[in-house]
């Protein structure tokens, strides 16, 4: 058992395609932004390498837009560090230019696809809210 969690969320709203790109780039959020979180690589009975994997249990919520904002609104009234996925970003086609779509708008104006946090699970589960596990 861990006593953190960590919970990605998206919109329910979006194209199969954008869920899981959204996922990939929120995942990569949370585990850059925590280095312990990699455990060692995997190795098979072959002796072929294969990398590292997240060493704890992610868990993929789904929402609707109106409480996508709220739980953003939490995560921020909580002070809770946030990996964030805007709309803006599927039309760009590199980091700088995705930090430039997001540095661009206001929390308020923000069409927020979807957020990924690792925090104490009590509070994942306070922020979180509301949004069901993603089928």
């Amino acid at each position: 058992m861990f006593d953190t969690k960590i919970a990605i969320v998206v919109r329910d709203d979006l194209a199969t395609w954008q869920k899981l790109n959204v996922t990939a780039f929120l995942t990569s959020g949370i585990v850059g932004a925590h280095e312990n979180l990699l455990g060692d690589d995997y190795e098979d009975a072959a002796g072929n390498i294969y990398n590292p994997l997240a060493i704890q249990p992610m868990i993929v919520l789904s929402t609707d837009a109106q409480r996508m904002q709220t739980i953003y609104n939490r995560a921020m009234d909580r002070g809770a560090r946030l990996s964030l996925y805007i709309d803006d970003m599927f039309e760009t086609g590199h980091d700088a230019a995705n930090r430039a779509a997001v540095k661009n708008r206001l929390p308020e104006d923000m069409h927020i696809a979807g957020l990924a946090l690792q925090e104490e699970r009590k509070l994942v589960d306070k922020i979180t809210k509301g949004a069901k596990l993603h089928s």
